[in-house]
């Protein structure tokens, strides 16, 4: 990879498949090059090695480099969605953000920091995590550069939940956190692919009362696909959105390795369909999370969250082609 001068305007793109094997050189999500190594970003990836917040099995820590050694089949055409989207913006990969394992609020506000850095001059940026509590201080940096923001979160859990054990932010809280703390838009929030056992039918009437609106999983053997579709583009409207993919909204088969496997759930394909279903939505970041690679068989889970995270920056891309 050779460093570029600054009056350079084309895009860097990714590392030559056909050049050097996929297999060779060092590891950055889909080969592409480092922050370093551009004089810009459109788009940063940045890994959050950080799963302090888990409630059940970790490992989540060990996310982001496994999701960028999975993403090194990646190539530079998505024909789902008809663009290149490394040849239409810069896109880098920012390292990981330092944060600390032993300070669940020391490691919120350094998230929040690295993603406000990587977000000035109205960038957009992707998270690897790392567990579902992240997604907390990176929707505190972007209320500080959009304000509110849509949410569409993909999950079989909630994550609505209060306090456990009188900790008042973990992985199952962060949403209920940024509701309190105003970061969202509630009227076109939305939970994605929900299921399995509850405490009790009051975890429904309360995440109903936050403001949310919920698409369960039994539900896409009840409607047609297009429909939900359909119900997720009308629920986040034109507002600026964050999608928060947490992969085990996937069913087990498709990502046994996560934290807090739930059976009954999305299909790879699934879920890759509904992303490129909300191609021109004004997505200004996302994440993919709750990926446990000591959970893993064979890099299953791995390989669906970079192809997640490949689709969502794909989304982003057709925004950057419309400003």
């Amino acid at each position: 990879m050779q460093h570029i001068d600054s009056s350079d305007e084309l895009p860097i793109g990714p590392v030559d498949g056909q050049a050097s094997p996929r297999f060779a050189g060092l590891t950055t999500f889909a080969r592409l090059p480092r922050r370093d190594q551009a004089p810009r970003h459109d788009v940063a990836v940045v890994g959050v090695p950080f799963d302090s917040g888990v409630t059940f099995r970790p490992g989540a820590r060990f996310g982001p480099g496994a999701i960028r050694e999975a993403s090194r089949l990646l190539r530079p055409y998505n024909p789902a969605g008809d663009v290149s989207p490394f040849a239409s913006m810069q896109v880098v990969d920012a390292g990981d953000i330092d944060c600390t394992p032993f300070d669940i609020s020391k490691a919120l506000e350094q998230i929040q920091a690295g993603v406000g850095d990587l977000i000035r001059d109205n960038r957009r940026v992707l998270l690897l995590g790392g567990d579902h509590t992240i997604a907390l201080g990176a929707l505190r940096a972007i209320y500080e550069a959009h304000g509110p923001v849509a949410l569409v979160h993909f999950d079989a859990h909630l994550d609505t939940w209060g306090p456990y054990m009188d900790t008042p932010v973990t992985h199952g809280t962060p949403f209920r956190n940024a509701i309190e703390e105003g970061l969202l838009i509630k009227e076109h929030s939305a939970h994605v692919g929900i299921r399995g056992p509850l405490y009790g039918p009051e975890d429904l009437a309360d995440d109903e009362n936050l403001g949310f609106s919920i698409v369960h999983a039994r539900e896409f053997h009840t409607e047609k696909f297009l429909d939900i579709m359909q119900r997720v583009r009308r629920r986040v409207g034109d507002a600026p959105v964050y999608i928060s993919i947490d992969i085990d909204v996937l069913d087990p088969a498709h990502a046994p390795g996560t934290g807090t496997p739930e059976a009954g759930g999305l299909t790879s394909r699934e879920l890759l369909e509904l992303l490129r279903g909300l191609k021109g939505i004004n997505l200004v970041g996302a994440d993919v999370v709750e990926v446990s690679p000591p959970y893993d068989h064979a890099a299953v889970t791995s390989v669906a969250a970079s192809h997640c995270a490949y689709d969502l920056i794909s989304l982003m891309a057709h925004v950057h082609n419309q400003d």
